[in-house]
């Protein structure tokens, strides 16, 4: 195996299938039989998943919310995914401990990165809900963090296109668009690419944390990639 510690990154709006929002049963349970693939390679995952199925920052103006409440929303969004990503693992046998940057006791552990760490040499699988816990931060930054704490050597952003384009394929007239086999953060900010948000960009950069943009809804592309096939687009200094 390529990779023996991997961060995983899902959106929230892939968890609501072809829709986009709720949760979508063969969508969950796609993405849970991938994860089990690597699982069983003995393989160290940490998940952090996002809300965008449940809810999104852009709803908070037409709620007449302020930007800190719609955060907290959001970050309560991404424990319902978390709870319901956690659900499926384990009705597959999957050890897992749900683990929020919020004090939240009754429904899972809070964060402490030598914690997460042991859980991970006891073979359990990470998932990572709330966020940072503050406002202001995306779960894009979130996964940069945590990645770079517990000492993954890679992160994995599940997408539902199979890489990074020069421009949106699901927005460009452009027909067969290839997606970039690897670029380093420097030519990805003079393209003005939309990776991540600058601040979880910026994390990885100062860090050296590769990341890889892959289509999560292939079968079996997040197994390759551990395997060290070239699939998606590799992100690197």
């Amino acid at each position: 195996m390529k990779y023996q510690r991997i961060l995983l990154k899902l959106s929230g709006e892939s968890l609501g299938g072809d829709k986009g929002w709720g949760l979508d049963a063969k969508r969950l349970k796609h993405y849970v039989d991938e994860i089990q693939k690597i699982h069983q390679k003995g393989i160290s995952i940490v998940i952090v998943i996002g809300g965008g199925n449940i809810y999104r920052g852009k709803q908070a103006q037409d709620l007449g919310l302020d930007r800190v409440q719609g955060d907290y929303m959001g970050m309560m969004a991404t424990l319902i995914n978390g709870i319901a990503l956690q659900n499926a693992l384990e009705r597959k046998k999957i050890d897992t401990r749900l683990m929020s940057s919020i004090n939240i006791e009754r429904v899972c552990e809070p964060y402490i990165r030598k914690r997460a760490i042991r859980h991970l040499e006891k073979h359990r699988v990470i998932i990572l809900c709330t966020g940072l816990g503050h406002p202001y931060f995306s779960t894009d930054s979130t996964a940069s963090l945590r990645a770079i704490e517990i000492g993954a050597q890679v992160i994995l952003k599940g997408t539902r296109v199979n890489g990074v384009y020069e421009e949106d394929p699901e927005k460009s007239n452009k027909k067969n668009m290839v997606p970039l086999p690897s670029l380093t953060f420097q030519e990805a900010y003079q393209k003005k690419l939309s990776v991540m948000d600058l601040t979880a960009f910026t994390l990885c950069e100062e860090n050296k944390m590769p990341i890889i943009i892959f289509n999560m809804h292939q079968p079996d592309n997040l197994l390759k990639i551990i395997q060290g096939e070239k699939i998606g687009t590799l992100i690197k200094t």
